[in-house]
């Protein structure tokens, strides 16, 4: 393919195009050692290195290149960056940008030829395929810019001096520029400063309240306001509608605007992600109603998936000079390559696979929300349904967690206003789906967006990223199913944030903590009880308490997560609880909080006091010592002290003295007589040695069951009392006949003491005895024997 391409077009252009196929597919390997990048990482450094002074080849800056887009791979430890799959139609928007290097070079006759003839060709071809008839284009990188030329444009039309006056003729009368508020954040302020207008020339038309469409732009209202600015003397210069409001897409009334602007002598700009739908054989009219418009803007590039492509404005005006003076044209032909790279893509995908392209998109829409409609506790906020490319849901529960009436119930709860508390609530947990969904399904493109009325969303916008990840029907499949997966988690966490705070406010030692902000259970802090003399000192006690706390319930064996909170969160100390299910043990979680807490405080404050107290003992030994030596020294006499006489003494007349000695309890803290141990010694032989107390916080679980999960009641489900007696039964059942294997027979019942207390427990019939001719033996009984003989 290489030869034909050498033998049909020039030889530098062959080469130039072999060359961007070797550099892309160098820049696309990530075939790489781990040795060779680990060994580079260091030298790979933000400190420039020395510029070598007899050059490097273009493979050695290639690989450059692509270290420096890769980045440090030991910070990718969640998913591996690469670079986007920009496919043939990608390269050749990126050969475009080489041409138009090349053709620059161009002597100046055959180079304005080319561009005049590259210009007219992708102005006519995008005039046509959106509807825009008898309309001129301006490219530019920045998507602004072209209507900031728009706004130069109407200046000069609208005030005759300004070529000559400049800024002096508008003091006369102040130009206003309307837009809506629902429009691109910052988009206004950005004009004002391009344009050197005061804030004040700006006005923002808020969107309907009452009816219509929650986005879109107040009509009655922007007719009101022209009026007011009329009569105190001002000019209505331009209003910027939406065709697809940045947010949820909704499309402002253009054919009544357009009426208005008329009207009013004003401009009237559109643009939007629903003016990509014009090139589609079905068009909603009120997107349609933008090809009447004055000024359109494009932005193919994230419609078409096409990388460094220009933004392209279209509109309409007949005096070219006035163009000319705002810089919508130029007379320089080099600028005018801008448009070669749309040029060679536009060419590429052809009529066909551009409408495909968009017409993929815009199913990928309705299957989306097709599936939507059929899930329980989702609010959608679409414009048009049949037709809109942009779904925008959130995860809404109208009813309380008592209330178990149906779905459709529920619908007509769906419009009551909720407290601030409780949207703050619901715009953290649709945060955390919206990243949860991004994160599990990223060829969706899905992203969180937040909205005046609705509070956070999840937006899905395939026109504006599908081309970009290439998503398709599967990937619309999968992140339905993740959805189903999260909506019961999530119903689940706000049904038992309640019941969660109730019981840490009635359990002692344990402080509820109101993050509305933090996704999941709740928040609970230990509460170190101190005497307050020192704040530092409790403060970093109860940092200590708290960690040490986190560190045991993680090391429970639960599907709970426990952390420290965001790491830039308000609250600290505290035990933040993640996301829970409905078989979630409330009671047994806060009580499992509170008596681990309870644990490490006792463990700490016995650590605090060891050294005094050993300190303290230690004087104590050495007095109740000094006093064992006085009294030895008055039953023994003096001659016993003296180490010849006392030897004799002691070899004719033993002197019979009771063992005595001392022990430390660290627990108690004091000094304790072994004289009781050494009677337990002398009369303890073969004792039962008492029960190992079990701890509070094992709880009996059935096998392969984790913690703090509850078994979920099925309808002929027992009640609590009931299943507490019917665990009674089985106890004395146990006691009274256990379990026998298949033809044993059950042995007599057999007393054993234990600790002062009899149980009765059975044993197995003897081989050579039967109960009848053989009575129970006392275990008891029988040692003591044994014991004398």
């Amino acid at each position: 393919m290489d030869a034909s391409l050498e033998k049909m077009v020039d030889p530098t252009l062959a080469e130039m195009g072999k060359n961007l196929n070797e550099a892309m597919k160098m820049l696309e390997d990530n075939q790489r050692k781990v040795e060779e990048e680990n060994e580079k990482k260091y030298a790979r450094k933000d400190i420039p290195g020395p510029l070598q002074g007899s050059g490097q080849d273009m493979v050695s800056i290639l690989q450059l290149v692509q270290n420096l887009m890769h980045g440090e791979e030991e910070e990718e430890t969640s998913q591996t960056y690469r670079l986007q799959n920009v496919g043939e139609q990608g390269h050749m928007a990126l050969l475009g940008h080489s041409l138009a290097a090349y053709i620059s070079v161009l002597d100046r006759e055959r180079l304005r030829k080319l561009t005049t003839r590259i210009l007219s060709d992708t102005t006519l071809w995008l005039c046509r395929l959106f509807r825009y008839e008898n309309g001129s284009a301006y490219y530019h990188e920045d998507d602004r810019e072209g209507l900031l030329k728009i706004c130069r444009l109407v200046i000069h039309t609208r005030y005759e001096d300004y070529t000559i006056e400049g800024f002096n003729v508008l003091y006369s009368k102040q130009p206003v520029i309307y837009i809506s508020s629902a429009a691109r954040t910052g988009l206004g302020q950005a004009l004002c400063n391009q344009l050197g207008l005061p804030l004040s020339c700006m006005c923002h038309v808020p969107c309907n309240t009452m009816f219509g469409s929650q986005h879109q732009m107040d009509v009655a209202l922007l007719d009101r306001v022209i009026k007011d600015d009329v009569e105190s003397g001002k000019l209505p210069l331009l209003l910027v509608a939406n065709a697809g409001t940045p947010g949820a897409g909704h499309t402002d009334k253009l054919g009544r605007l357009k009426e208005l602007c008329e009207q009013y002598n004003m401009w009237l700009h559109v643009e939007g992600v629903n003016l990509a739908t014009l090139a589609l054989g079905y068009v909603s009219s009120s997107v349609l109603a933008a090809t009447k418009c004055d000024s359109v803007t494009l932005t193919l590039g994230s419609w078409l998936g096409l990388p460094a492509v220009p933004a392209v404005t279209l509109y309409r005006h007949e005096d070219p000079s006035l163009s000319l003076a705002a810089g919508l044209t130029s007379s320089q032909p080099v600028e005018k390559l801008r448009a070669l790279p749309l040029w060679l893509s536009l060419q590429y995908l052809g009529h066909d696979g551009i409408v495909e392209r968009i017409k993929h998109a815009s199913q990928l829409s309705q299957r989306l929300l097709e599936n939507l409609k059929n899930l329980d506790f989702i609010k959608t906020s679409v414009e048009d349904e049949l037709s809109s490319p942009v779904v925008v849901f959130k995860f809404f529960q109208a009813y309380s967690n008592r209330d178990q009436t149906s779905h459709a119930a529920q619908a007509s709860t769906i419009q009551h206003p909720i407290i601030s508390n409780e949207r703050h609530v619901y715009d953290t947990f649709n945060q955390w789906l919206g990243e949860q969904l991004a994160q599990l399904v990223p060829a969706s493109g899905v992203d969180v967006v937040e909205l005046e009325d609705e509070g956070t969303c999840v937006r899905f916008s395939p026109l504006m990223t599908s081309a970009v990840l290439g998503t398709e029907i599967q990937d619309i499949d999968q992140l339905v199913d993740c959805l189903k997966m999260k909506i019961p988690v999530l119903t689940s966490t706000l049904q038992l944030r309640e019941e969660f705070e109730q019981e840490v406010r009635r359990t002692a030692g344990l402080l509820y903590i109101e993050d509305l902000s933090w996704p999941g259970l709740g928040v609970v802090r230990y509460n170190y009880h101190s005497d307050g003399k020192n704040d530092d000192k409790q403060e970093k006690e109860l940092e200590k308490i708290n960690t040490e706390l986190l560190k045991k319930l993680n090391e429970l064996e639960s599907d709970l997560t426990f952390s420290l909170g965001p790491e830039f969160g308000g609250q600290k100390n505290c035990i933040y609880i993640g996301m829970v299910t409905e078989d979630l043990d409330v009671s047994e979680l806060v009580e499992t909080i509170a008596a681990t807490g309870r644990e490490i405080e006792e463990n700490s404050r016995l650590l605090e006091n060891m050294t005094e107290v050993v300190r303290k003992g230690i004087q104590e030994a050495q007095l109740q010592l000094q006093k064992a030596n006085e009294e030895r020294l008055l039953e023994e006499g003096l001659l016993r002290q003296i180490p010849v006489v006392g030897s004799v003494l002691n070899w004719f007349s033993p002197f019979q003295a009771s063992p005595k000695g001392r022990t430390f309890n660290l627990t108690a803290g004091s000094l304790e007589s072994t004289e009781s141990m050494y009677i337990s010694k002398a009369q303890g032989t073969g004792t039962t040695p008492p029960p190992t107390p079990t701890s509070s916080l094992t709880k009996q679980r059935l096998p392969g069951q984790k913690a703090f999960k509850r078994s979920l009641r099925s309808s002929d489900a027992l009640s609590e009392t009931s299943s507490v007696s019917h665990c009674d039964d089985l106890e004395k059942t146990d006691q009274r006949a256990p379990a026998l294997s298949p033809g044993q027979e059950q042995g007599p019942l057999e007393t054993e003491k234990l600790e002062g207390q009899e149980v009765a427990r059975a044993t197995p019939p003897d081989t050579e005895a039967t109960q009848s001719d053989q009575p129970p033996c006392d275990c008891t009984e029988a040692e003591e024997q044994g014991s004398q003989r």
